[in-house]
Order: C-alpha cells, then sequence, then structure tokens
C-alpha cells in the first residue's frame, strides 16, 4: 500500500482486547467491516438450521476475518470466538471502500487472499482423504505444537489443546466417541498421553513415524 492508504488505514483503523470466549462478530450479523488478528487465536465456528455449533477453522496472528461477506454483500458467515487473548483489529466498510478507490492494488490483495484461502481448504480436504484419522489427530497436534508447544526439562513435549474434545472432533471430521477409542490406542502405544487438555509427547520422532509414508 502506498503511504497515503497506510494513513488512511492507521487513522480509521479500531483494535481491541478480546478475551477466551468473547465473540469478536457473530453469524448473521450485517458485515460492516473486516477483522484482522494481531496476536493470538480465534475460532472460527458455524451453526447449522438445528443449533449444532460445529468448528470450522483456527485464525492466528496475520489472519483477515470477514472480507468473503464484506465482498459477497452479505452477513457474517460464522461466529468468531477468542480461544486466546487476542488482540484484534476493526477496519469499516467505508475505509475499505475509500481504500480501493484510491489504489486497486488493495483490491487485489484481497483477491490474492481469497485465492489462497481456497487453496489452503482444497488441499486440506485432499489432505483428510489422504489421512487416516488416527494420521489427522497426529497431524493436528503437529500443527498445535507450534503455538501451544513446550519442551520440558526431560525432553517431554507438552502441547496445550486450544480446544475441547468436542472442538477437537469436529477439526478432525469424527465424533467425539471415535476420538476417544483414538487417544485410548495412541497412549496405548505409548506415542502420547492425555491428561485434561495437556498432551505429552515423550519422542517426537515417534508421531512423525506415524506419517511417515505421507512425508517421505
Amino acid at each position: 500500500m502506498a503511504t497515503d492508504e497506510i494513513r488512511l488505514l492507521n487513522e480509521n483503523k479500531g483494535c481491541g482486547i478480546y478475551l477466551p470466549g468473547r465473540l469478536v462478530f457473530s453469524q448473521g450479523n450485517p458485515c460492516v467491516g473486516i477483522y484482522c488478528i494481531a496476536e493470538g487465536i480465534v475460532a472460527l465456528r458455524k451453526t447449522d438450521p438445528n443449533g449444532k455449533s460445529v468448528l470450522v477453522r483456527l485464525a492466528k496472528a496475520g489472519d483477515t476475518l470477514g472480507y468473503r461477506s464484506f465482498f459477497g454483500n452479505g452477513p457474517y458467515e460464522a461466529n468468531a470466538e477468542a480461544l486466546t487473548r487476542a488482540q484484534v483489529c476493526f477496519i469499516e466498510r467505508r475505509v475499505i471502500h475509500e481504500m480501493i478507490a484510491r489504489n486497486s492494488a488493495v483490491a487485489f490483495a484481497f483477491l490474492e487472499r481469497m485465492a489462497q484461502d481456497l487453496r489452503a481448504a482444497e488441499e486440506a480436504r485432499l489432505h483428510n482423504v489422504a489421512l487416516s484419522m488416527r494420521e489427522r489427530l497426529v497431524h493436528l497436534l503437529l500443527v498445535l505444537r507450534e503455538d501451544f508447544g513446550e519442551v520440558n526439562k526431560d525432553g517431554t513435549l507438552v502441547v496445550t489443546l486450544p480446544l475441547s474434545r468436542q472442538d477437537t472432533a469436529a477439526m478432525l471430521g469424527t465424533r467425539p466417541e471415535t476420538l476417544a477409542r483414538m487417544i485410548r490406542a495412541l497412549e496405548d502405544d505409548k506415542v502420547m498421553t492425555f491428561k485434561g487438555r495437556k498432551v505429552s509427547i515423550p519422542d517426537l520422532d515417534l508421531l512423525y513415524d506415524e506419517l511417515e509414508e505421507h512425508y517421505q
């Protein structure tokens, strides 16, 4: 963006702190602008006509929320809820229109982001077809360890899950009962142990061994 667009953005954006559980925006509400995550994790959940809430994805620092609803002239398509303490900045509709009117490159930047999201969604679908349910859980833990993992003095990796069992099952495309069976199997095989939301992994290589045939 040019200097004028950056100045316009900085003068008009509003940033706030969202504690865990607080909604950033609600599904079905009119889209009045877009949100940019500066830090933290935000969960996007969709509610079906029967009132069942399903976690569809996690967004983190650097992600932009609400822009598809903005450009589609529709309401927000999901609930956005802070999973961790999050700093989120809001840019109202008027400012975005003004930025695009001044510089068409801003619109192209949003188009590029939409294309990236579509590509990521397609890769995720192919990924789920290729991996077994057990392998999906292992892969999810490898992804979450980047933001929620720490290594103890004895070398054990401990991942503190930001998700409930129900949300974890939803992300894997399975039921909580099936997830519970997978967890017991992984514990029986000494790959990891679960205690509440803390997952202890004594040897990270054991996780990679689970996915070896897919990442050779």
